[in-house]
């Protein structure tokens, strides 16, 4: 790496970071403002009645707020022929565990969700060691309706409709985030944030991009990604 960075003085290497620095800090107030964009978005409400398999037996959409007043769900690649679920979202699960707890300090339950059936999720959350609500959407329309799930038919046009654009046809099942909220009986779609949106959701990748190497994967992200416990130690 010593090729590509100059090897300095700590004085300079201190005037080279507090320029980057004020960079950074541009970087955060950006973000803040498009946050405050973010809640300010219109809702949709939600009309159908997704009814979900999870740990209690059958829960519909409003259930899965645990009374709180919001919702995130994370979209997991787990399609039900599948022996298990997505790398690339196992990559991302493994962040989940401990924000529970936290988010719901916030008013904020958290749910992955997915179309295999439950037995396969419980399955591969006990040989990872994840304790975050998983459900299946097996028999409801959820994935499809929140453009995560693309039929046969959609494939066979060869784009299917995602992250609010037309795409190329990679496979049936793409992950995703959306975020609901709950007033009364009546929940509302209030975002969804899908491919590179997901990013920040990711610690790794977040320290990642503190290092000199960076993420270090060229034309090809996640190709080294495997399951955690697949790894040599």
């Amino acid at each position: 790496m010593t090729d590509k960075n100059p090897i300095v003085s700590r004085n300079e290497w201190l005037s080279a970071r507090r320029e980057l620095l004020q960079k950074e800090k541009e970087l955060t107030h950006l973000r803040d403002q498009l946050s405050e964009q973010r809640r300010q978005l219109p809702w949709v409400k939600v009309e159908e009645r997704y009814v979900f398999q999870g740990p209690k037996g059958p829960e519909t959409l409003a259930q899965l707020f645990d009374g709180r007043s919001q919702l995130v769900v994370y979209h997991f690649m787990f399609a039900p022929e599948a022996e298990a679920g997505c790398k690339s979202c196992s990559f991302w699960a493994d962040s989940f565990n401990g924000i529970v707890a936290h988010l719901q300090q916030r008013d904020t339950t958290f749910s992955a969700i997915s179309r295999a059936p439950l037995p396969k999720l419980q399955a591969m959350a006990k040989r990872l060691g994840w304790t975050f609500k998983w459900v299946s959407s097996e028999g409801c329309h959820f994935n499809r309706d929140f453009g995560v799930y693309f039929s046969p038919d959609v494939l066979a046009t060869g784009t299917i409709p995602y992250n609010f654009a037309s795409h190329p046809a990679y496979g049936p099942d793409m992950p995703g985030v959306s975020v609901f909220f709950k007033d009364g009986d009546s929940v509302f779609h209030t975002y969804s944030s899908y491919a590179r949106g997901i990013d920040i959701l990711n610690t790794t990748y977040n320290y990642l991009d503190l290092t000199p190497k960076g993420r270090d994967e060229g034309d090809r992200p996640m190709a080294w990604v495997k399951y955690r416990d697949q790894y040599a130690s």
